[in-house]
């Protein structure tokens, strides 16, 4: 297997498209900043896509965009945090849960390509689970172990999910935002499919 992905520090045109993109980067440090936007610069320069806007969120016969996505799930994952903070007493450490709530999908660009109208797998998809190579990039990249082991487990179908309460949030917003997606594509909602 070759390597899935390379690190991206340059590309200054895709690290200002990528800012211009990310909702909720003004919430953490700029050096977190900085980390987020060379994860998301690696992987999408390491993919099949030309443009963020050709980015898909999940196969299908119809399409919606990942960056769409991403933003919704930080939004409604930054109003679950303060709900979360206030209702539980605890505050959720921004270092932590921004990150994940930003780079939980940062390896689906190079597990998903464009195929007509909608989208299919990669042969990377099938070589290792969606969230362990988004994790092996932030790793590589030095993001906190919370972060990181988050974004390995984050997905439904995961062995295991994250026992803190960043992870917590991350699931429900995650949810919330893939059925919005998955009834624009077309497709059932995760909430009204039959195990």
């Amino acid at each position: 297997m070759t390597q899935p992905y390379s690190i991206d520090r340059g590309s200054n045109w895709r690290r200002e498209a990528v800012r211009a993109w990310l909702y909720g980067l003004d919430r953490v440090s700029a050096p977190m900043q900085e980390a987020i936007v060379t994860a998301w610069v690696s992987a999408w320069a390491s993919s099949s896509h030309e443009r963020l806007e050709d980015m898909p969120f999940s196969p299908g016969t119809g399409f919606f965009p990942l960056m769409q996505h991403v933003n919704e799930v930080t939004r409604a994952g930054l109003d679950l945090g303060a709900r979360a903070a206030e209702d539980w007493g605890q505050a959720l450490d921004p270092e932590v849960l921004v990150p994940i709530l930003i780079l939980h999908d940062v390896d689906k660009p190079l597990l998903y390509r464009r195929n007509g109208g909608g989208a299919v797998h990669t042969d990377l998809y099938h070589e290792l689970p969606h969230g362990v190579i988004g994790a092996m990039l932030l790793k590589e990249l030095g993001f906190a172990h919370a972060v990181v082991s988050t974004v390995a487990t984050h997905a439904t179908n995961a062995p295991f999910h994250g026992r803190n309460p960043e992870a917590h949030v991350l699931h429900y917003a995650d949810l919330f935002a893939a059925d919005h997606a998955f009834r624009v594509m077309g497709e059932t909602p995760l909430y009204l499919r039959h195990r």
